[in-house]
């Protein structure tokens, strides 16, 4: 046995066999993507970037507002947005993660439940893992 550094052509053969594995358990595939963002003076000052997984999952992957324009409400226009969206889409859950530093506060306003966490001790930071069912 040895450990081997995998080519372009190796990953995409490991990813086409773990697809062909997962159909037998993964019945509803959906596919769409939402990227939206706040434009105010010809800057973009919020956006947000998720796409669907799989079992109908939205997964949010990116939401940013600029500081100057943060506890405005633009965060929470784009996740209605956002939750609008995914409905349109066939999702029935959104997901994502947040550092301490981040948004657990906000996600946790808008109804998101929080599902899983670890802190990690060498580095001091804590990780939140969110759901919210549509």
């Amino acid at each position: 046995m040895e450990i081997v550094n995998l080519n372009h052509e190796q990953i995409e053969n490991l990813e086409n066999s773990l697809e062909e594995y997962d159909k037998d358990y993964i019945l509803d595939q959906l596919d769409g993507s939402i990227s939206i963002g706040i434009e105010e003076n010809g800057k973009i000052i919020a956006g947000l970037d998720a796409t669907m997984t799989t079992f109908k999952i939205m997964y949010l992957s990116t939401i940013f507002v600029d500081a100057a324009d943060r506890k405005k409400g633009y965060g929470k226009i784009l996740m209605e947005e956002l939750e609008r969206r995914s409905k349109q889409l066939g999702a029935n859950t959104i997901r994502l993660d947040t550092f301490s530093w981040q948004g657990k506060e906000f996600y946790e306003a808008l109804g998101y439940q929080q599902v899983g966490y670890y802190h990690n001790e060498e580095d001091q930071y804590e990780e939140y893992f969110f759901l919210k069912r549509l």
